[in-house]
């Protein structure tokens, strides 16, 4: 594996980012193809609809790719791809989810409802376990849906991706100062709810995810035959091992590790389909 420079790219990736910036199209598929999971990965933590993540993800790497010659190198590679993702998903008009979206009380008082200690009666063929970490993960994700843009986008960037405050500061061009403060704010929001709501955080709390099984099929929210986030089961089975894992970190750094161990979505076949038409098609490189 390249070694990855200061800039956030390894050396092999700068150099197929010059080579396409000359117009090689091959490198140009390369460069595309090495960033397109962590764009989709970020769309689908801001919009939680995997469809939705999928058009914004496209509407980005359209970005990238007819904007490529205007990088200047003035900073990382990585770190202007997702500076024209932030500035694409926070311009873009609101999405299903968010247009569904509650305010931290309004979800508190979702979470107390219908909750069930009775075995989980769906009948779908599908293993508990799965339904489960289905559960979890649109949980945890909706849940991000209660900060607004601003905010949630700085949570994700340094709490769930880890990046430097400097490096996003720079993508969401704001001084470090401001980012920190935005990032406070946002971390303080979803840690203060999840300790006091979600039993994954604290054992104590009510809410857990096999207790809302039922609930979450009965509303819709879940669809047993169409999954959108539990896809392996040898994860989901192994999810109790690395919740105990977590139990054991202080209560402020639980609700980012929760967030940290959902599995790495992978794009979908359409978007690796597209992206190849959109190379292979012809859109040229700098044009604006």
């Amino acid at each position: 594996m390249d070694e990855v420079s200061a800039t956030g790219a390894s050396p092999a990736l700068e150099a197929q980012v010059a080579r396409a910036k000359a117009g090689d199209r091959a490198a140009l598929e390369s460069v595309v193809r090495a960033i397109q999971a962590d764009v989709y990965r970020l769309a689908l933590r801001f919009l939680w609809h995997p469809q939705d993540a999928q058009d914004a993800a496209q509407e980005i790497l359209i970005r990238v790719v007819t904007g490529l010659a205007g990088f200047r190198e003035e900073s990382g590679f990585r770190t202007w791809v997702y500076r024209v993702a932030a500035n694409a998903l926070l311009s873009m008009r609101r999405q299903r989810m968010e247009q569904r979206s509650m305010s931290f009380v309004q979800f508190g008082e979702d979470l107390a409802e219908g909750l069930s200690d009775a075995p989980i009666s769906v009948e779908s063929g599908v293993e508990e376990a799965l339904l489960i970490e289905e559960v979890k993960i649109g949980c945890t994700l909706a849940l991000l849906l209660c900060l607004d843009r601003d905010h949630r986008l700085a949570y994700i960037l340094g709490e769930i991706m880890e990046l430097d405050h400097n490096e996003a500061a720079e993508i969401l061009e704001i001084s470090p100062a401001a980012y920190r403060k935005r990032l406070s704010r946002a971390r303080t929001a979803i840690t203060s709810f999840m300790l006091s709501r979600c039993g994954l955080v604290d054992r104590a709390n009510a809410c857990r995810c096999q207790r809302r099984v039922d609930r979450a099929v009965g509303l819709g929210r879940v669809d047993p035959s169409h999954l959108l986030f539990a896809s392996s089961l040898e994860q989901a089975k192994r999810f109790p091992q690395v919740l105990a894992e977590i139990r054991r970190l202080e209560e402020a750094r639980r609700a980012a590790a929760l967030y940290r161990s959902h599995p790495e979505a992978m794009p979908p076949d359409a978007l690796v389909s597209w992206l190849r038409e959109l190379i292979v098609g012809g859109e040229g490189v700098g044009e604006q």
